[in-house]
């Protein structure tokens, strides 16, 4: 019998979307775009990097926005109880300089995630740490003798969800609940928590 680990996304599935945060504190609703409308990563955060330029929107600003989020409603005690029964990873398309404040929050769990390049408090770029990062993890756990149990809510997380053992879309939106049908589609961290206990 193979031991498990558990993959989840970050935003959506346990903390608020960032950059919809981030749009609603500094007014530019163009920055309300996420990857549950964009499939294409690169596209997208060249997209705002190019409107943060053009008002002027500053690392520190953003961490400001990210330091007055809390973690969803009930992602605490799903997380604390998960954590009970299996090891868990956290894998996001977010970027380390993000995430502190709400990994935090949420007792610091593994989180594997990208970079951003900064210059003067501005944010002139970002490193992937891998292209498709949350696939290759899944595929590298699998590797290593893990079934992987794998839960997500957009695009970005499809391949993660394709490549685990049980792959589990949570709070998704009905746009990509519609185009991939074949992975089981919950709202309630406790029927998740009970999804995932049936895999291990």
């Amino acid at each position: 019998m193979k031991q498990s680990i558990v993959t989840l996304d970050m935003e959506g599935v346990l903390t608020p979307e960032i950059w919809i945060a981030v749009a609603e504190r500094t007014g530019i609703p163009e920055l309300r775009r996420t990857t549950r409308e964009e499939p294409d990563y690169d596209k997208l955060m060249n997209y705002r990097i190019g409107i943060m330029d053009r008002h002027g929107v500053t690392l520190s600003r953003i961490q400001e926005v990210i330091g007055g989020l809390e973690p969803l409603p009930g992602a605490l005690d799903f997380l604390a109880e998960l954590r009970r029964r299996t090891q868990v990873i956290i894998l996001s398309d977010t970027f380390e300089q993000f995430a502190q404040p709400l990994m935090r929050r949420m007792g610091w769990p593994t989180l594997l995630c990208h970079r951003l390049v900064v210059e003067n408090d501005r944010i002139a770029g970002y490193r992937l740490r891998l292209p498709d990062q949350k696939r290759r993890a899944v595929e590298a756990l699998q590797a290593l003798n893990y079934r992987v149990i794998a839960a997500g809510d957009s695009y970005n997380d499809t391949t993660m969800l394709g490549q685990a053992d049980h792959g589990f879309l949570f709070h998704a939106p009905e746009n990509v609940v519609r185009e991939f049908p074949r992975f089981p589609a919950l709202e309630r961290y406790d029927e998740l928590l009970q999804r995932i206990t049936g895999c291990l």
